[in-house]
Parts: structure tokens; sequence; C-alpha cells
């Protein structure tokens, strides 16, 4: 069981490390409409590339987004009756909803994998006259941020497991 946490501790730390550098798309996104506004009103100058590619830091920021707020416990719960169930049925419903989250994270990750590849194939960019190309790169993010999503959700299935079973995790977010 040790290893088993270790390889899960592993996997949390690649899922932060992954999501704080992504976390500085926004700061980019922020500097980047904030040009384009300046450009656009005081200098009557505008790209369509650069217009494009604030929609694609926001994917970026959202997608990479997705497996570092369940690494930081920052998920969104309904917990209508979570809330008055004992301790250890939460670590149950934890568990089955993670493990359930990866199994269907993975499943989109496969899928997105033709998408991508199509894309490529096609040699697919942006419609728009000056736009960007290689449109492919931004679908990528796309099955790397859930495959990202299924490592840190089996990541905390076995931290739930191992507080199931009465094993102190390793995780500084999971104690």
């Amino acid at each position: 069981m040790r290893f088993v946490l270790q390889l899960a501790d592993g996997a949390d730390r690649l899922v932060r490390i992954v999501g704080e550098v992504m976390a500085w798309t926004g700061l980019a996104m922020v500097l980047l409409i904030a040009f384009n506004v300046i450009a656009r009103y005081l200098f009557s100058y505008g790209v369509v590339g650069l217009q494009e590619m604030e929609w694609h830091l926001m994917a970026v920021g959202a997608l990479f987004g997705m497996p570092y707020a369940l690494n930081r416990g920052e998920e969104v719960r309904v917990d209508v009756l979570y809330g008055s169930f004992p301790p250890k049925v939460k670590l149950v419903v934890d568990a089955v909803g993670v493990l359930c989250l990866g199994l269907i994270s993975l499943m989109i990750a496969k899928l997105a994998l033709g998408f991508v590849a199509q894309s490529y194939a096609l040699g697919e960019g942006s419609a728009d006259p000056g736009g960007l190309p290689y449109r492919w790169i931004l679908k990528a993010a796309i099955p790397a941020a859930f495959l990202l999503l299924a490592i840190q959700s089996f990541a905390r299935f076995v931290f739930d497991l191992a507080r199931l079973t009465g094993h102190r995790p390793i995780s500084p977010t999971e104690s």
C-alpha cells in the first residue's frame, strides 16, 4: 500500500505543478485583452490572431483548471444529503465519485485523440484571415487535460481508499 500511496502522491504533485504553471494563462489572457483593447480603441489597430489567442488562453486555463481544482479540493459539490452523512459514508461517496470521474475522464481523453488527429491531418487553422494556424495544438489540450483529470481522480481514489482502510495519506491536501 505504501508504494501505491507514493505513486498517488507523485501524481498529486504533478497535477499541482501543472495547475500552478497553467494558472499563468490567466495573467497572459488579461494582458492580451488589455493590449487588444488599448490597440483597438486608441490606435485603431487590431489583429485577428491576437483576438483568437484570447479564447485559446481561456480554453486552456479552463481545461487545466479542472484537475487543479480537484487537486486543491475546490470542486463544486451539491451536498443536499452528503452533509448529513457520517464521515465513513462520505469517504465511500467520495471514493466512488472520483473513481467514476476518472473512468469518464479517460474515455473523454481517448475519444478526443481522434478529434486532435483529424484536425492535425486536415492542417486545420482559423477560418478567419489573419487567424491562428495549427488549431490541433489547442485541441490537443482536451485529451491532455482530461488525462490529467483522470490521474488526479485516481490519486484521490487511492487517498480515499487509504483513509477508509485506516492508512495515513501522504498528500498534504488529503490530511
